[in-house]
């Protein structure tokens, strides 16, 4: 009898994360949701899941929605980490609370959930995580001077994390989508993309759904640009 596979998705309630946990569950993966606005509950109902309301920056709430999950399904096979936005301003007038702020939205959300659920993943040697994070990355932008700071931080940790816990076949990737439809959409930054277009929601959860499928599973550690080719450094 084949085991059931379960999808955990953090901020979960509306953008590339509903995209996510509803691609998700078109491939089999009973979903468990968190999103503090109410709408991961209701996309969860819908898809026949799990749905808690709360937050991913409250250590309790993510225990929750673990422990939920397992009593439920018993087992976590993939942790999807989404995540709000964080501050925004000319890199100087950033205060001390707001680059806090921006730890918690673009780091934190990563390595909160994940100090929860990759021990159970180890315990049944195997498991995929997979963090939506950013195309700058690598050529930060100053239109997000939090995101690519702490996203910049993220890009370490998981090559970190991905060293220490590859021999127990857990993986770890980072998804990095540049312009995307969940975003308002402007003139200027379609015509920076050289295919001309702003991404969908809808092609971050097929890469999502690719790094947590079998056929990905010799990829680690790896921070996969999904962004048009805005970004073509090596």
């Amino acid at each position: 009898m084949s085991v059931e596979k379960v999808a955990v998705v953090v901020a979960g309630g509306s953008g590339m994360g509903a995209a996510a946990a509803r691609r998700l569950a078109a491939d089999g993966f009973k979903v468990a949701i968190l999103s503090s606005s109410g709408k991961g509950e209701a996309l969860a109902k819908e898809l026949g899941g799990l749905g808690v309301t709360g937050s991913n920056q409250s250590n309790d709430d993510l225990q929750r929605l673990v422990d939920l999950t397992l009593e439920r399904y018993g087992r976590i096979d993939v942790l999807v980490n989404s995540g709000g936005h964080g501050p925004r301003a000319p890199i100087l007038e950033i205060t001390d609370e707001q680059w806090h702020t921006g730890m918690d939205v673009y780091l934190l959300n990563v390595i909160r959930p994940v100090r929860i659920v990759a021990p159970q993943m180890v315990k049944q040697k195997g498991g995929a995580i997979i963090n939506i994070s950013t195309a700058w990355v690598v050529e930060p932008s100053p239109m997000f001077p939090t995101s690519a700071v702490f996203r910049a931080g993220l890009a370490a940790y998981t090559k970190i994390f991905s060293n220490t816990y590859a021999s127990d076949n857990v993986r770890m990737n980072n998804v990095l989508p540049g312009w995307i439809d969940s975003l308002p959409a402007t003139e200027e930054r379609r015509d920076s993309v050289p295919m001309q277009r702003y991404g969908t929601s809808e092609e971050i959860a097929a890469t999502i759904a690719f790094l947590a499928s079998e056929g990905a599973g010799y990829i680690t550690g790896q921070n996969i640009r999904v962004d048009g080719g805005i970004i073509r450094a090596i």
